[in-house]
């Protein structure tokens, strides 16, 4: 009898620290890490670099023809390393509108999938455990203040070399909550069965180590 793999999802807001989370429960339980975010940024660079008219859907059918590898938890998209490149400020403005297109989202759930069905995988994002991996073995939404999450943001640009101002952040991340909680495909919100941790007043280490006990406690 075939023994299906681990899946483990971690959902949460912009800045809720779900991929720093993922990338190191992922290597504690030696399973593969899947930010899925970071592939909708990718598809926004290109779509950037071709400049694109991003409001028009129907301009990205060129979404099936790119590939997707995960190296060393860095992002290669067609062969090229754009781990770097999709953390522009220009991509992360624009990374709400390309997200929402279903036809976006059913070509990477389609690669997420696949991923997670032939091995052990922790994969974060906004939809995982209620729509790319709705039978997941584990469920976890990360929450956090716009506070929070928008001090994070700013010192996570700071280490990057980008000069951000904290008041824009919390505009940003406010708006788009609320534009990723109300999109008509694949809303922001916990599922049912998700485990919910709020991180406010948690140090990474702390989340990691009530995610990877809750997980080992049951596997």
């Amino acid at each position: 009898m075939d023994i299906r793999n681990i899946q483990i999802a971690i959902d949460g807001p912009a800045a809720s620290g779900k991929s720093t989370v993922a990338t190191i429960v992922a290597n504690k339980l030696g399973y593969t890490h899947i930010d899925t975010g970071s592939m909708y940024r990718a598809i926004t660079l290109v779509a950037l670099e071709q400049e694109i008219d991003i409001n028009d859907e129907s301009n990205f059918g060129f979404v099936k023809d790119l590939t997707f590898a995960f190296i060393d938890d860095r992002l290669h998209m067609n062969g090229r390393d754009v781990s770097k490149d999709i953390r522009k400020h220009n991509v992360s403005n624009n990374v709400s509108l390309v997200s929402s297109y279903i036809s976006v989202r059913k070509e990477c759930v389609k690669f997420q999938r696949t991923i997670a069905e032939r091995e052990d995988t922790v994969m974060d994002g906004r939809d995982i455990g209620t729509v790319v991996l709705p039978d997941a073995d584990f469920k976890f939404f990360l929450v956090a203040s716009i506070e929070k999450r928008a001090r994070r943001r700013y010192e996570d640009n700071l280490k990057r070399g980008i000069q951000s101002d904290i008041e824009i952040i919390k505009e940003k991340i406010a708006a788009r909550d609320h534009f990723d909680s109300n999109r008509k495909h694949s809303p922001l919100k916990p599922a049912d069965d998700a485990f919910i941790i709020d991180t406010s007043d948690l140090t990474i280490e702390q989340v990691v180590a009530l995610i990877t006990k809750r997980i080992r406690g049951n596997v």
